[in-house]
């Protein structure tokens, strides 16, 4: 069973995933009501934070939270090409292809020949694109803190340190 934190009892979402949980602790298995709550909550609260990044800073921009994901590890990693973008972003070459396409469009990324094989392209912050990340990432920083600002820092690390332990041995 699940105990809702008070602070939390008047949220429908929450009420709902409560409730979830406790139907779901009534069957037999391969029910699982820990597993459900945890992945539940983790689904939600993703959904609920990209929705939150991209409503108030990446689409007043023209770009989707993906798009400034690939700036900022241009940004970070300096050229790169598209297919190990693809590799550090959980994204498929063809999204990768389509997300430089439009950042290329509106001038924030261009492809650049690498120098040591000639056919092969690096995907690379324009100037002005590299403002744009600036900028948007400090906006974005600024958002994380509050959405993050209920839990301390030792339980900021707990938790980054538990997400990253599940997604070093997904199955």
């Amino acid at each position: 069973m699940t105990s809702l934190d008070p602070a939390g009892a008047d949220r429908p979402d929450l009420r709902y995933a409560a409730y979830a949980q406790e139907r779901l602790a009534q069957l037999p298995p391969p029910a699982d009501p820990e597993a459900f709550a945890l992945a539940h909550h983790l689904l939600h609260l993703s959904y609920l934070v990209v929705n939150d990044l991209e409503g108030r800073i990446h689409r007043p921009r023209g770009w989707t939270l993906p798009g400034f994901r690939l700036m900022f590890k241009l940004w970070l990693l300096g050229p790169t090409q598209p297919a190990r973008l693809a590799e550090i972003s959980a994204m498929s070459r063809a999204a990768v292809t389509n997300a430089v396409n439009t950042l290329e469009r509106d001038g924030l990324v261009e492809r650049r020949p690498l120098p040591d094989d000639r056919r092969a392209v690096a995907a690379a912050l324009t100037p002005a694109g590299e403002q744009a990340v600036r900028e948007a990432f400090a906006e974005q920083t600024r958002r994380e803190q509050e959405w993050f600002a209920v839990l301390d820092p030792q339980e900021r690390a707990t938790l980054t340190e538990l997400l990253t332990r599940v997604l070093a041995n997904r199955p």
